[in-house]
């Protein structure tokens, strides 16, 4: 590959990237705030992950040991996501469901690592989440890697 090229590859990936971003920015949502809102409303620990796309390490959510029946909420929001009916161990090191509840989540594609994924955000907010994946158990073959810090969790029924 010739410089030419290699320089014409790059600056196609960034343009896509840069399309993508506004792409993501230009979606509504039921619930908005300034970027300065979402930084006091979330906190230090809690703002990276919801709302710059980042990650939490694995094996640091105490979600990963939660075992009781309830609802799992978005934590910028408070929008039920997930139920513990579908939550199950991965062994990845983040919390993990093989489905979501009806109408709670948006996927987009994310390419921010060299093999692209499907990201979930939060269909109230549009605040990350995590990725879904297709190597979960049935009955729909999911795996919904959902980072902890994007979750509140609040026992009694599961929804």
């Amino acid at each position: 590959m010739t410089r030419a090229a290699f320089a014409a590859s790059i600056a196609s990936a960034v343009g896509a990237l840069a399309l993508m971003r506004s792409a993501h920015a230009s979606e509504s949502y039921a619930v908005t705030h300034t970027d300065a809102q979402w930084r006091q409303l979330l906190g230090p620990a809690r703002y990276p992950i919801l709302r710059e796309n980042g990650t939490e390490p694995p094996g640091s959510s105490p979600l990963n040991d939660e075992h009781r029946s309830g609802t799992y909420s978005c934590a910028a929001c408070g929008l039920a996501n997930f139920s513990s009916r579908t939550k199950y161990d991965a062994g990845e090191g983040w919390p993990s469901f093989w489905a979501a509840l009806p109408d709670a989540i948006r996927t987009r594609a994310d390419y921010e690592l060299a093999d692209p994924r499907t990201e979930a955000h939060c269909r109230r907010c549009g605040s990350h989440l995590g990725h879904i994946f297709d190597d979960g158990p049935p009955p729909t073959g999911k795996r919904y890697c959902i980072d902890g810090l994007a979750l509140k969790f609040a026992p009694g029924k599961a929804a």
